[in-house]
């Protein structure tokens, strides 16, 4: 059972790398669970998340893209569906509707494409494939999410008879209108709108000589706003039938909520199934911009990182143009534990989080940027002691702490274990606290976890160098600057450099050799000596490098040697060729001039015929002579190759005669304001606009008004400014 803490996921920056997820994600559910991501707590569980992984990362190559997997949040819907008797507003059965057809075009997507795709498809087969519910809700609701005028007879009927009364409501409210404007009482914008219905602009002084409903007044009192008498009539009918539209459509919302309702479960799950699909693009995604790959997953006990990049470091990095040194680590049965030693800043922490986080990652079902050759195996428990661990709420200082974390870590630890220790040993006295570290280290050897530690503590590099499964390493420094190189070494513990570094920091050489006599002459040999030796690492692994580089050189030269051999070879054997056949030409040549001296001596044509017969049937006997079939063979592939040659030709002259074709540029059409006089298009009437709304314009042509959208008009004068 595998079980990792969420010190442990805190300590490796386990959230940052979660937080970059969920910002990939198209979906706030998809958002939200990425967040919750946790190493998997099986096997077989996790190698199907990796496989899913990978395949989405497979798809942005190739030629079967994965269709959209987009989708707007049903969790309201699913709630209120959930309760009996209650009903859905409209725009929600679009969601629902749209939510459905996106689920089924990618499951019918997967299945098709299953050899691609197989644990997809795999997960995809869960879920069931149906188009009744897109069914039920196309029936009531149109693509713009309103209801059908045929969603039911009744609405139907309801619908036209408002058109009629629309219709008598305008025609008298245009009667009243020019009725009153020809008497003068309008004001010059002779209309607007109150209360959602249409009425007339009265001049103050006017208002008792209009029969109608007084519905409001201008801020300034000077209009009265009254709906004329024989318009309001049609008014209140028109206002009943709204009613009854509004009743009608609510028991129509409930009949299909009802319909709906037996598919919740099934809506439950498209929604649960998308969200999953759109965590995998993220991971995908994600994995893309880190160059991560999937290894390979042993039962050996084995964690081979090559060439393995710290992923926030990397994007970090990459963001500012910097450098990422990448790092090859090795842990198995006969190599277990890895204590990195060396001076501070030289990246000891960030290889140990490095392993950490990367083995995190992976048996959280994320690809990982590593050599395609890397390999590794599932731990049940990830134990980390990194960073500064002083705890100020129990009021445990740095060491007892670690001291308390050191026994949970006995608690724990077995052949089924990665520990990281950043700094072990410290926060005690050197003496005392590194004999207990040692104590530590051997009790976590004896068990057969993997490790790696960090320190400068002597002893645990002498105890590393005498434990025949466990390592020395040290991360390599420029011996003459002391800079760090990020490299990772194997097989050697690292100096401090403690004295080093203080003379290159500008202490001065007496009080560094004061501090010398202070401390026990064989520690500061044992570190002199480490020192000497990482120098002398150092200088060979520049040599080898360099041997390296010279081998490379040598051999991208002698490519290019057998290379211009092989051109030279083909050369002479062209002219080899050309030279056999030249020859050949004037041999002939001089057997026909020979021939011609004879036949000017003797003037024999028969004689001259005969010997010319003979020098072709000679030549001829040397040649190889074709079957009819593949004269036949010959002849098609000449007919094929001028077919092809016509096919181009005229895509040359198409193209030709397209480049003479002047481009036709459409005028932009005008904006229209209220107070253009315009036109129907292909129409003779000419009116002016008196009103704009949602994109329809009420035009006037003096006797009448019309209702006319904004596309089907042309201008024909503007206004005048």
């Amino acid at each position: 059972m595998i079980s990792i803490t969420d010190k442990t996921l805190q300590d490796l920056q386990f959230p940052t790398i979660l937080e970059t997820i969920s910002a990939i994600c198209n979906t706030e559910i998809g958002k939200e669970k990425a967040l919750t991501i946790k190493p998997f707590s099986d096997k077989e569980s996790l190698l199907q998340a990796l496989k899913q992984t990978s395949e989405y990362v497979s798809s942005f190559d190739n030629n079967n893209a994965i269709p959209n997997h987009g989708f707007d949040a049903i969790t309201h819907e699913i709630k209120f569906l959930a309760i009996e008797d209650s009903f859905l507003e409209v725009g929600s059965f679009r969601k629902i509707a749209t939510l459905s057809a996106t689920v089924n075009v990618l499951l019918t997507f997967l299945r098709k494409f299953e050899d691609y795709y197989p644990n997809l498809n795999a997960r995809s087969s869960q879920v069931e494939l149906t188009k009744d519910i897109i069914a039920l809700v196309d029936v009531v609701v149109d693509k713009y999410g309103e209801i059908k005028d045929n969603a039911s007879p009744e609405l139907l009927n309801i619908r036209r008879d408002m058109n009629v009364v629309r219709g008598k409501v305008n025609q008298s409210f245009g009667s009243a209108l020019t009725q009153y404007n020809t008497l003068g009482y309008l004001d010059d914008i002779k209309e607007s709108f109150v209360q959602n219905r249409r009425v007339l602009a009265v001049l103050a002084m006017y208002r008792r000589k209009i029969k109608g409903t007084i519905l409001g007044t201008s801020k300034t009192g000077s209009i009265a706003y009254i709906e004329p008498e024989q318009t309001l009539k049609y008014s209140r009918e028109l206002s009943n039938l709204e009613y009854e539209e509004k009743e009608e459509i609510t028991r129509i919302l409930k009949q299909l909520s009802n319909a709906v309702r037996p598919f919740l479960p099934l809506l439950k799950e498209y929604q649960e199934f998308l969200s999953e699909i759109d965590v995998i693009a993220a991971k995908a995604k994600y994995a893309n911009k880190i160059n991560g790959i999937l290894p390979a997953i042993t039962e050996e006990r084995r964690l081979y990182f090559r060439d393995a990049f710290h992923p926030i470091l990397y994007l970090n990095n990459k963001s500012k143009n910097e450098i990422t040194h990448p790092q090859t680590i090795e842990l198995k049965q006969e190599n277990r534990i890895i204590v990195i030693s060396g001076p501070n800043a030289g990246g000891k922490t960030i290889s140990l989080k490095t392993v950490g986080l990367l083995q995190l990652m992976l048996q959280s079902g994320m690809l990982i940027p590593v050599h395609e050759r890397s390999e590794t195996f599932l731990f049940d428990r990830i134990l980390t002691d990194i960073g500064d661990n002083q705890s100020i709420e129990n009021h445990l200082s740095t060491y007892s702490y670690r001291l308390k974390n050191m026994n949970y870590f006995l608690k724990k630890c077995n052949k089924k274990t990665l520990f990281l220790i950043d700094e072990f040993g410290t926060g005690s006295d050197p003496e005392l606290g590194g004999a207990l570290a040692e104590i530590f280290l051997e009790e976590f050897y004896h068990r057969e976890a993997f490790g790696i530690i960090t320190t400068h503590y002597s002893n645990l590099k002498i105890l590393a160098n005498e434990l025949p499964f466990a390592t020395n390493a040290n991360m390599l420094f420029d011996e003459k600057s002391l800079e760090p190189l990020y490299q990772l070494v194997l097989g050697q513990a690292g100096s401090s450099f403690t004295f080093e570094v203080a003379l290159k920091n500008g202490i001065p050489f007496g009080l560094i050799n004061r501090a010398k006599k202070k401390i026990e002459v064989g520690k500061v040999r044992f570190d002199k000596t480490i020192a000497t030796l990482q120098k002398e690492r150092s200088k060979l692994e520049k040599t080898s490098i360099n041997l390296k580089e010279e081998e490379t050189r040598a051999r991208e030269e002698g490519k290019k040697m057998e290379n211009i051999n092989v051109k030279i070879k083909q050369k002479l054997e062209s002219y080899q060729e050309l030279y056999d056949s030249n020859q050949k030409l004037i041999y002939i040549g001089q057997k026909v001039d020979d021939i011609s001296q004879k036949y000017f001596n003797n003037s024999n044509k028969k004689e001259l015929i005969g010997d010319l017969l003979k020098i072709v049937e000679i030549e001829n006997s040397k040649r190889i002579k074709a079957t009819p079939k593949e004269i036949k063979v010959i002849a098609e592939k000449k007919k094929e190759i001028a077919k092809e040659v016509e096919v181009q030709v005229e895509e040359i002259r198409e193209e030709k005669k397209a480049k003479k074709l002047k481009p036709v540029v459409e005028k932009a059409k005008p904006i229209l304001k209220v107070g253009d006089r315009v036109r129907m298009i292909d129409g003779r009437s000419v009116g002016s606009i008196d009103n704009i709304e949602r994109n329809k314009a009420t035009v006037n042509y003096g006797i009448f008004t019309s209702k006319v959208s904004l596309d089907e008009l042309e201008l024909v004068e503007a206004v005048k400014k």
